[in-house]
């Protein structure tokens, strides 16, 4: 010991040591200096972002924080509780209304509380029925109110008249029917018709996307298709003010697209009539699938480019043709009278599109714009997304949960926050450079791949959020696909659409399939390119939250302080790709088991033969097979009674078709999936049968030591209108549902959720 300890005093006496160790102790006062020399600067940072008028964005992301509160509620909310709260909030705010620090504050709570309120009773105005059981054999009489054309059959949405069906408490208002192919009837159409109906589709997968609740606010409360023939009757009486309307419209956008379809058939004339009226069915799952792994899929869906793009044409256009006119030139105001033409063909494009929520998020935004022309303000800001977001909310709140509202108006406030920090390279005009870049059209360029990346960059996390897929050329295919649907596509569609009343859109059609035609092919080689499928595993909201928290500071604040957007959004990349995948998914009917092997993918058992929660389960995990993989059954053996496969440790699982299968499962499974209920005292570890899965849904399980983490789909007490609770007779026991510390995602179809730009 004593030979130790003088070697540690020569050790420490040493010359290098002793100046590392001086200059250690010095590092508190070293970061003590430099707090001290930061610390004025940060705080004119912060003041100048509390300035009159800086705060003023931030209004709708607290009121959106308040809805999301509401949407994360396990029950129903009592109505009064939200207007209360709401009113106690913006009473403290006035009152406050004098202090800088504390008014900012109480106005951020009452937002809160305001959008917590405006969604509790967005749903009590729009509550419906809800099925709640599969039923057969359902006579239905009612009017048809949408049809959509779709490449392997087609859909109705009847308003009930009359329903006739046995043991059926819940009657649903309006239904969504598929129909078979070329069968469906016009809108206005008053139908009878047999079909089989089922509640609208749960999540397939814990913290998948809801499309019961999409369903929910659309007006539906059931899904199912025909039985039979579908037979038009005599109504019983006059259809109302709004379907009078529905019909006249959709005869509208059905004249455009068999105009369209009849000089362009294929995909062409289906992308431009997507363009135009928003029917985007159509189009065949190759070319569909193209479109979004290039990056060029927000064309499909009408949003804020398409309305830019028709209020800028307009606008030129009818500018253009009143300065021929000197007289008007001279005295009229012709920029104003331009911008209210361009105002009222925004609003019929509106109408004809079909006022999807990007579609009224984009209009509202011109709109405000247009309104600046009259008025000779600038509106290109801030403020015109703020007054756009909160409208929409207001609105409809339930936008929020949405992809298309998230990706658009992240786009958009992308786009907004370049256009404010003047973000283009301008080159100088008087050089000999300057002069030769403009006319070669470098600014140009530059901005349209600098709003690319931007909008690009924006949208990222929330397309892998959704989707789980990232366009990894998407500014390419937009630098080659934008600039001739911008300046070629959508102004000869505008065009057409006049011409057609006089006859002479025909060639309009022609020449606007020729540009969808080169939008198509370079979709289609961009999406052949070597690593264009970017796939991304599901990742929970946590970390979808925290980059918007990224995108927020990044794009809303001036000063320095931005810089800290970047650092939140890296810290949020690194938690989703650190997020765990589960082990075992089992389907919400207990019909379809997929499981980890060996080989770290998923090996799937199933009965019957619907795929789609098996695609959604290998889509979530970044998996390029497809259902009917032959490698999806690898180590999995089957028999009339069921299936056993194994996870990565051995140990089995079982999906038990009939009552023989249990007498050996319930004896050597560690797992057992039934569609059945299983017998009593069967000794497996964990049985998921009808029992279980009728009141939790689709479930995913995470190996835990021995044992495992259960999480389901509808968590213990989960009750909302979209999703009523299931009254068991036997309660599942609260100790196996035990929740991991993880925050759900979601994953919508590409094919009924597009997003917008």
């Amino acid at each position: 010991m004593g030979n130790w300890g003088r070697a540690r005093g020569a050790i420490a006496a040493w010359p290098g040591i002793a100046s590392a160790r001086q200059r250690l102790l010095r590092w508190p006062e070293v970061l003590r200096r430099l707090m001290a020399a930061l610390a004025p600067m940060v705080r004119g940072w912060v003041a100048a972002e509390l300035m009159p008028g800086r705060l003023l964005p931030w209004l709708p992301v607290a009121f959106g924080s308040g809805i999301a509160l509401y949407f994360a509620a396990e029950r129903e909310p009592a109505l009064w509780a939200g207007a209360a709260a709401a009113a106690v909030g913006a009473a403290l705010a006035f009152r406050a209304r004098h202090r800088p620090v504390a008014f900012p504050m109480l106005l951020g709570i009452a937002a809160v509380a305001s959008g917590f309120a405006v969604a509790t009773l967005r749903t009590a105005v729009v509550s419906h029925p809800v099925l709640r059981l599969s039923a057969w054999n359902v006579e239905i009489d009612g009017w048809v109110e949408v049809r959509e054309q779709r490449a392997r059959s087609d859909r109705i949405v009847v308003r009930v008249q009359k329903l006739e069906a046995a043991r059926m408490l819940l009657r649903p208002e309006r239904i969504r029917i598929s129909v078979r192919k070329g069968t469906a009837p016009a809108v206005g159409s008053f139908v009878h018709l047999k079909a089989r109906l089922t509640p609208p589709l749960a999540p397939l997968r814990p913290g998948g996307y809801d499309y019961a609740r999409d369903l929910f606010f659309q007006g539906l409360g059931a899904s199912g298709f025909a039985l039979g023939k579908i037979e038009l009757r005599p109504p019983p009486g006059p259809p109302s003010l709004y379907l009078r309307y529905s019909t006249a419209l959709a005869d509208l956008r059905d004249a455009i697209d068999a105009r369209i379809v009849a000089q362009a058939p294929g995909d062409q004339g289906a992308i431009a009539s997507a363009l135009l009226t928003g029917k985007r069915d159509a189009i065949t799952t190759p070319v569909n699938d193209a479109m979004f792994i290039s990056g060029l899929g927000h064309v499909l869906s009408i949003s804020g480019y398409h309305m830019a793009v028709v209020a800028g044409v307009v606008f030129f256009f009818m500018r253009a043709l009143l300065a021929l006119i000197p007289p008007l030139a001279s005295r009229a105001p012709i920029k104003k009278w331009a911008a209210v033409t361009a105002l009222a063909a925004t609003t019929f494009y509106l109408l004809l599109s079909g006022a999807e929520v990007a579609t009224q998020r984009s209009f509202i935004m011109i709109a405000i714009v247009l309104f600046g022309v009259l008025l000779d303000r600038q509106t290109l800001t801030f403020r015109s997304i703020t007054v756009a977001a909160l409208a929409v909310l207001l609105l409809t709140p339930e936008t929020l949960v949405h992809p298309s509202f998230q990706m658009s108006f992240a786009a958009t406030l992308a786009l907004v926050a370049v256009y404010q920090w003047q973000f283009y390279w301008r080159p100088g005009a008087d050089s000999p450079v300057g002069v030769r870049a403009a006319l070669w059209g470098v600014r140009e360029i530059t901005s349209l791949i600098v709003c690319s990346a931007a909008a690009g960059f924006a949208t990222t996390l929330f397309a892998a959020y959704h989707f789980h897929r990232l366009a990894p050329y998407g500014v390419l295919a937009n630098l080659l696909a934008m600039p001739v649907v911008s300046a070629w596509v959508m102004p000869v569609g505008l065009l057409g659409i006049v011409a057609m009343p006089f006859g002479f859109d025909a060639v309009m059609w022609r020449l606007m399939a020729a540009g969808v035609d080169w939008m198509i092919a370079v979709a289609v080689w961009v999406a052949n390119l070597p690593g264009a499928v970017g796939r991304i595993a599901a990742f929970g909201t946590g970390p979808l939250l925290l980059a918007t928290v990224g995108l927020l500071l990044i794009c809303l604040l001036r000063t320095p302080l931005r810089l800290a957007g970047l650092i939140v959004a890296a810290v949020a990349v690194m938690w989703a790709a650190s997020g765990p995948r589960p082990d075992i998914m089992v389907s919400s009917d207990g019909r379809s088991v997929a499981m980890r092997g060996t080989d770290g993918h998923f090996a799937v058992a199933r009965t019957g033969s619907d795929t789609f929660a098996v695609r959604e389960w290998l889509t979530a995990d970044a998996d390029r097979r497809q259902p009917k993989d032959q490698s999806l059954t690898a180590g999995v053996r089957c028999d009339p009674d069921g299936c056993v496969g194994a996870l990565a440790d051995g140990r089995l699982i079982a999906l038990s078709r009939t009552l023989a299968a249990f007498a050996e499962d319930c004896q050597r499974a560690a797992v057992i999936a039934s569609p059945r209920d299983a017998p009593p005292g069967c000794a497996a570890g964990l049985i998921i049968d009808r029992s279980r899965w009728r009141g939790s849904g689709a479930v995913a399980l995470y190996r835990e030591g021995k044992g495992f983490a259960l999480w389901p789909t509808r968590p213990p007490g989960y009750d909302r209108p979209w999703s009523p609770a299931y009254v068991a007779s036997t309660p599942v026991p609260s100790r196996t549902l035990r929740t991991p510390d993880r925050t759900p995602d979601a994953t919508p179809r590409l094919e009924d959720l597009q997003p917008g730009d």
